[in-house]
């Protein structure tokens, strides 16, 4: 195999193959977008008709009494976030490429922390408002909440769904490490692929906590796959990607089925079947992989990168806020199950838009800009 110099954004000289493709991706991968919405949507159709607890306070009942059909489907939303997961390896794969550590770090930060610190402001005010029937976190663990590292720390949650952040922030500070800091291309994304496969059987075995905390091993599986996913888009003819593809998803489903599957506990909300998990993480893979091979490049509708953009906020305040909203409406208003069940959608995805209209499109370029102009 011959090789070719190449100019980094350092200056210098680094060998890579000459037969290493080029990156094919010229357009948005609008469907990306669309699926990333979908996503979002199931992870909200289970916070607000898949599970009991603190949701039953908001309809008044169990959401089993108020959807007696619906339930049973929405309770596998939930695994919209390893739909996110996947999702997440590809894109980060892509977009860490030839960048370096401080442009990296820049989209990074720029990308999730506007909205966020929108978002948690917005819960703070909203749960100390007379009347909700939900009760905020402390003053300190709320200050802790704007960091984001409010789990490792141990101080309550202002946002339900930060938990996912704090599984994000941690790939990306692996992939950081030991792929865009010298520097990404096909034979590093394989071997840091390779290694954490390798990593999440030893950390299963070894029952470390630390080893846990870095490695994830009922997560990696989702990123893994996402990236091998990437390097089919880049070559769709890699027999390596396919193969970390393949291990992602069957190692990835293993993990959803033990952590989700409850046929054998009584007293769950509704039980799923093994059968059914396994169906939605293999949509999540296939779906994933449909756009790797540009099989839905058809799907290139510019309202596509704005139902892209609005996912992040979505996903940010349709929790707890959602729960105020259905309390309102069905308890307060007494506006029947369905109807509240799509206007607070359709409420949490306009606040969304407010959001990326007025909070992230003006401060999340001056975040980056600033973020990479900082010795």
């Amino acid at each position: 195999m011959t090789e070719t110099a190449v100019r980094t954004e350092q200056g210098e000289a680094e060998r890579i193959p000459a037969q290493q493709p080029a990156a094919p991706r010229v357009n948005r991968l609008r469907a990306l977008d669309g699926l990333r919405l979908v996503a979002a949507l199931m992870v909200a159709v289970y916070h607000y008709a898949g599970r009991g607890a603190q949701v039953s306070t908001s309809w008044g009942a169990s959401p089993k009494t108020e959807f007696p059909t619906l339930h049973n489907f929405a309770t596998y939303g939930c695994l919209g976030v390893q739909v996110f997961f996947v999702i997440s390896g590809f894109v980060i794969c892509m977009s860490g490429w030839g960048r370096s550590l401080t442009s990296f770090f820049a989209s990074r930060v720029s990308r999730l922390m506007p909205g966020y610190w929108f978002a948690v402001a917005l819960l703070i005010v909203v749960m100390a408002l007379p009347g909700v029937p939900f009760k905020g976190v402390s003053p300190s663990d709320a200050l802790v909440n704007f960091t984001l590292l409010q789990q490792p720390i141990g101080a309550d949650r202002v946002l339900g769904v930060c938990w996912t952040l704090w599984v994000e922030i941690r790939f990306y500070a692996l992939f950081a490490l030991l792929v865009v800091i010298p520097g990404a291309n096909r034979r590093r994304v394989l071997m840091f692929s390779i290694g954490w496969l390798f990593a999440v059987a030893i950390a299963q075995a070894a029952h470390q906590p630390l080893l846990d905390l870095v490695v994830m091993p009922e997560y990696a599986p989702y990123f893994i796959g996402g990236m091998g996913l990437y390097l089919v888009h880049r070559d769709r003819g890699d027999i390596y990607a396919w193969g970390l593809t393949a291990a992602g998803f069957l190692i990835g489903q293993h993990y959803a089925v033990k952590d989700l599957w409850n046929a054998s506990d009584p007293n769950a909300f509704a039980h799923r079947t093994t059968f059914g998990i396994v169906a939605v993480v293999a949509f999540g893979f296939i779906a994933v992989a449909a756009i790797a091979l540009g099989w839905l490049n058809w799907a290139n509708w510019r309202w596509l990168t704005v139902a892209g953009a609005l996912t992040y906020p979505f996903y940010l305040v349709h929790e707890h806020l959602g729960w105020v909203v259905i309390w309102g409406l069905h308890r307060k208003l007494e506006i029947p199950a369905i109807p509240t069940f799509f206007l607070t959608i359709g409420g949490m995805l306009l606040l969304a838009y407010l959001i990326y209209r007025f909070v992230e499109t003006p401060l999340t370029p001056r975040l980056r800009t600033a973020l990479q102009k900082a010795r």
